[in-house]
């Protein structure tokens, strides 16, 4: 089973989507997805669990959780307290498309998340009610649907993004906060995969390294990530040819080599069961002009 790729309607105003204050449930929840939009998550109540990038985090009141584009991610709401949050999807040209001559990177919170493996940031009470109100602000204009309200929400949504940055930035040097629910074979056979994209990934190979048979491996993966591991290394070696094609100017078939992918057809194949196009379609059209 592959991820699911949320899906985003191209004619919504200014790329971006709000689920604003929701109570999930296990029933409700995605499994693992993952999208080419930005998103930021913030918690109002009750408590879960993330999984993002390898890394599991306990959710709770006043936290951020911050997704670049085309990162695997699953939330695990807890069956007595479960979650309530918001949502904010949006397309990274939403944000690098502004008018102002000053240059900002609003997008520099999520940029470090991903170089420095740490997703979940905690808000002290003062700064929390500034988020909210920003979230807030973006469903106000959103449920009025003023002629304007697509530009009110974009500008809104930099402002959401810059008080991210302030609050959430400094938090960078502190360590991360992962929770221990999951074993610790489990957490070394994901950095294992994510170190060896390049490398044959057999799912013996795999459980042999975790001391635990191909059944339990398999078993413990679907419970924890609710896909298998198969899917799971697929899509990682489909995120770094991604990323290879669109800050690389290698061949493609060298990229495919470099990702693991044992021949040509197959990673054209797998390319477009993910991303729906081919790779030579998604570097002309998602590199900068």
């Amino acid at each position: 089973m592959k991820p699911v790729r949320k899906v985003f309607d191209n004619e919504l105003p200014f790329s971006l989507l709000l689920d604003y204050k929701e109570t999930k449930s296990p029933q409700r929840e995605l499994p693992d997805h993952q999208h080419h939009w930005y998103e930021f998550v913030y918690i109002y109540r009750g408590k879960g669990t993330f999984f993002i990038d390898q890394t599991f985090y306990e959710m709770r009141r006043g936290d951020v959780i911050v997704v670049p584009g085309n990162t695997v991610h699953r939330g695990f709401p807890d069956k007595e307290e479960p979650v309530t949050s918001s949502a904010v999807f949006f397309s990274p040209y939403l944000v690098h498309n502004n008018a102002f001559s000053e240059a900002y990177a609003y997008l520099k919170l999520f940029d470090a998340a991903k170089k420095n493996k740490r997703y979940k940031y905690t808000l002290p009470p003062e700064h929390a009610k500034i988020v909210e109100s920003d979230i807030d602000a973006i469903h106000h204009e959103w449920e009025m649907k003023r002629p304007d309200g697509g530009h009110a929400m974009a500008l809104l949504l930099h402002l959401a993004l810059l008080h991210l940055n302030r609050y959430c930035l400094p938090q960078t040097a502190e360590p991360g906060a992962p929770n221990a629910l999951v074993p610790d074979w489990f957490r070394e056979a994901l950095a294992y995969i994510n170190d060896h994209l390049d490398q044959p990934l057999e799912l013996n190979v795999l459980a042999k390294r975790a001391a635990v048979s191909p059944a339990h491996f398999s078993r413990v993966f679907k419970q924890r990530l609710g896909m298998n591991a198969t899917g799971y290394i697929s899509t990682k070696r489909i995120f770094a040819a991604k990323d290879s094609l669109l800050q690389s100017n290698d061949k493609v078939e060298h990229i495919a080599m470099a990702c693991g992918f044992e021949s040509m057809p197959h990673f054209y194949r797998t390319f477009k069961k993910y991303t729906d196009m081919t790779p030579a379609a998604y570097r002309k059209g998602n590199r900068p002009q």
